[in-house]
């Protein structure tokens, strides 16, 4: 079987020969360009030089959608997001983020130095890609999504990650996924005893101020100085 085909990226060094990585995955029908804004609002005074690296996902039918052809990790199906899931555009979008996690190591970051981040669809598809990677990474940034395919994580959980520290952030008034879908992970992570650092805010299917600040603050505890 061939290796997946890199994704088309945009990079962002905080700092001249980064010593980390952060791999941040956009929600549905976004690109690449959606979160570049946000480097410039971290404080990133208490972390080592970052590289960020903002993908675009490959274009599919999304059936929620009426089928119209668009960006994104996986399909959706039904509002509720998980009654049905798809299966093989979730495992498929998972071997195209190790492929980047690949990239940085050959690029001489380390797996304990490169933090896995998304919203919405990018969140699912951080936590599906990192809790099975098989090397320890430095932290789960998880913005407005959820656990996807819950029924076999503890099955298919790799033992590197389960110490890793998970960033959770959701909106309280989000329509998209709901808070509720968001605790339902929560809880079911730390049942399995992970590391989950909880936040919500007053919004809606968004990212704030206070969370951007509070994004900075995680990224300087777990990719220190």
């Amino acid at each position: 079987m061939s290796a997946p085909a890199l994704l088309q990226t945009i990079e962002i060094e905080s700092a001249p020969n980064p010593a980390a990585a952060v791999i941040w995955l956009h929600g549905l029908g976004a690109d690449g360009n959606d979160f570049v804004p946000i480097v410039r609002e971290l404080d990133l005074s208490g972390s080592q030089a970052i590289r960020f690296i903002f993908p675009t996902a490959p274009t599919m039918p999304v059936t929620i959608n009426g089928g119209y052809v668009m960006r994104a990790w996986y399909d959706i199906f039904a509002p509720d997001l998980v009654r049905r899931e798809d299966e093989p555009g979730l495992r498929a979008s998972q071997a195209l983020v190790e492929a980047l996690i690949a990239k940085e190591k050959a690029r001489g970051i380390p797996a304990e130095r490169i933090v896995l981040a998304g919203f919405s669809q990018g969140c699912a598809m951080t936590l599906q890609t990192g809790l099975r990677h098989p090397e320890k990474l430095a932290g789960l940034m998880c913005l407005s999504g959820y656990l996807p395919l819950a029924a076999t994580i503890a099955a298919e959980r790799h033992a590197a990650n389960h110490a890793t520290p998970i960033f959770m952030a959701h909106g309280r008034q989000d329509p998209v996924v709901v808070i509720a879908r968001a605790e339902q992970s929560r809880d079911a992570l730390k049942a399995l005893g992970h590391d989950i650092e909880w936040h919500e805010y007053q919004m809606q299917h968004s990212v704030c101020q206070e969370e951007v600040d509070d994004i900075g603050q995680w990224l300087a505890r777990v990719l220190p100085k």
